[in-house]
């Protein structure tokens, strides 16, 4: 699980830093991330930088001082192999040993010491890392042009990526530094890494990786990895789940005594790999149990979300549906409310019905569409429109209706229309002083 602190970074950037962090040795993960983020998360410039420092050479960005470790070399348990050189024989090998030692030590501190005073006048130039790649590619070139093309697999990266590789695929990596200077160099290259049994060795069991210490690459590791005398191999492997160096072979050392250290060097820390793998195994199968648990659990999660979307838009539905109704409810109160107000306003403004005695007056008997009878009395000279206000003001009365006389059969036209903008009296209309008239419900029409 990711720290607090790493819980707004992206997958890609957590497993770079720590990646970061396996192959550094810095414990603050919080400085780790800061390096990281100087350098644009680009894992491998990082690094390199890192490497820098651990040299002297100042930061381009001036980070705080850490641990300058990049893999585990202070372990205790650290298998060291050194082999001497031989001692002179006889009185012609220690006659000829004491008159070259002069000359020997002469050469030496001379070299030395113009070492030492040229750093006052310029820096080392293996101090700056700038192509790290060419540095190998250089290297492995120059390699075989004098040793041939009969040698180990070399890794065609930077050291920090074939740590990252030997990491990933859980493998030992032989790093091998070349002192171009030393006596021992081209006899171990010729004759002891280009062997036919140590190169069979290496290709199958192991990642090789291999730079001269006058590259800047290889001078890099080498101030990291500290040897003592050349040739210098070291075994590094995953270790308590850091990169730590398990085995060191200093000095010039023959084919069938590398393969007898080699092969006692990985034999001794091969429980370190097989107990990785199985723990890697299980964080995977935990992993993946984790990811179908979490698979199942989005699963019942859109089940449940898509029910509940569902349920609410049942919800949203019966709502709707209900306020329509109560709509409908209202529209149909508010309908009838009006209705009746106008019923009421249509029985106030009919005029008073006639006397009896009226000789002017009109009887009417109105068959309603219950088949209910009313009568009331009008007068010759009131429009047909009285008649149709008074049928409408009745409780009884359909909302729309239509008023017909049986004899001759016509519609009387009680409201205003095209054809008669005017509805005429009831004498025009042709009634006699008793009838009868029929009111037509036209409501649903």
């Amino acid at each position: 699980m990711a720290a607090p602190e790493e819980r707004d970074l992206t997958q890609e950037q957590t497993e770079k830093l720590l990646q970061f962090q396996d192959l550094t040795g810095i414990e603050s993960m919080d400085q780790c991330r800061h390096t990281l983020e100087q350098h644009n998360w680009n894992i491998e410039a990082a690094v390199q930088d890192r490497l820098n420092e651990q040299e002297g050479v100042p930061s381009v960005f001036n980070p705080p001082p850490s641990r300058p470790l990049q893999v585990n070399t202070a372990d205790h348990r650290i298998y060291s192999y050194v082999v001497s050189r031989p001692q002179p024989r006889g009185l012609l090998g220690w006659g000829y040993y004491l008159i070259m030692l002069p000359f020997r030590f002469t050469y030496y501190t001379i070299l030395d010491i113009f070492r030492f005073a040229l750093r006052f006048i310029r820096p080392d130039p293996r101090s700056r890392v700038t192509d790290p790649v060419g540095d190998i590619v250089s290297f492995m070139h120059s390699f075989e042009e004098k040793y041939g093309r009969a040698h180990p697999v070399f890794y065609q990266g930077t050291y920090s990526q074939a740590l990252n590789d030997a990491k990933r695929e859980l493998r030992f990596l032989l790093v091998y530094l070349h002192g171009d200077d030393h006596q021992d160099s081209d006899e171990f290259c010729r004759n002891t890494l280009c062997a036919p049994e140590v190169i069979s060795l290496i290709n199958t069991r192991m990642l090789f990786w291999a730079c001269s210490t006058n590259k800047p690459e290889g001078y890099r590791v080498s101030q990291a990895l500290r040897e003592n005398t050349y040739p210098f191999l070291a075994m590094i492997m995953l270790k308590d789940r850091r990169m730590t160096v398990v085995g060191r072979l200093e000095g010039l050392i023959q084919p069938d005594d590398l393969i007898n250290q080699l092969t006692f060097i990985m034999d001794a820390n091969q429980t370190y790999l097989v107990s990785e793998r199985l723990e890697r195994e299980e964080r995977n199968q935990t992993q993946v149990l984790r990811q179908q648990q979490d698979e199942a659990y989005l699963a019942s999660l859109r089940a449940d979300q898509e029910k509940e979307r569902k349920k609410r838009e049942e919800r949203e539905r019966k709502r709707r549906k209900e306020e329509e109704v109560q709509q409908q409810k209202l529209a149909e109160e508010r309908r009838r409310r009006n209705l009746q107000e106008e019923k009421e306003k249509k029985l106030e403004c009919l005029p008073p019905e006639p006397s009896p005695d009226d000789p002017e007056s009109v009887k009417i008997i109105f068959k309603l569409p219950n088949d209910s009878r009313v009568e009331r009395r009008f007068h010759f000279s009131q429009s047909l429109t009285v008649i149709h206000d008074f049928l409408f003001s009745l409780k009884e009365s359909p909302e729309k209706f239509q008023i017909e006389a049986n004899f001759p059969r016509r519609v009387l036209p009680c409201i205003p229309s095209e054809e008669w903008p005017n509805p005429p009296t009831l004498q025009e209309a042709g009634l006699s002083h008793t009838e009868v008239l029929f009111v037509q419900d036209l409501t649903d029409e």
